[in-house]
């Protein structure tokens, strides 16, 4: 069985600092379940990131206990995260197209 490498974007990166910031000023340690709830998520892709498709050629995991979603597009054996949303939020402005800030 392959495994898949996991990259996340610049953009992806801001997210989740966001979201952690934001967990964190809420209640000290909810920043880090997130980040361990993610982290799950990536092991998930590592493993099998064929999750059904959502839009264009994007996929979508959503995370265990946390209102986002992990936006990924697969190219071969690789993960590309472009961004980690929160599911509360209008997905029209939330993320409108992949910044093409992935490198391999």
């Amino acid at each position: 069985m392959s495994s898949f490498e996991v990259f996340i974007g610049r953009a992806a990166q801001i997210d989740i600092q966001e979201a952690f910031d934001y967990y964190e000023v809420q209640a000290q340690g909810v920043g880090q379940k997130f980040l361990d709830a993610l982290d799950s998520g990536f092991e998930i892709l590592r493993i099998n990131p064929n999750f059904q498709i959502q839009y264009d050629d994007v996929h979508c995991l959503p995370l265990k206990r946390f209102p986002f979603m992990i936006h990924y597009r697969i190219e071969g054996n690789y993960v590309l995260v472009y961004a980690v949303i929160n599911t509360n939020l209008n997905p029209d402005t939330a993320w409108l197209t992949p910044k093409g800030d992935l490198e391999k």
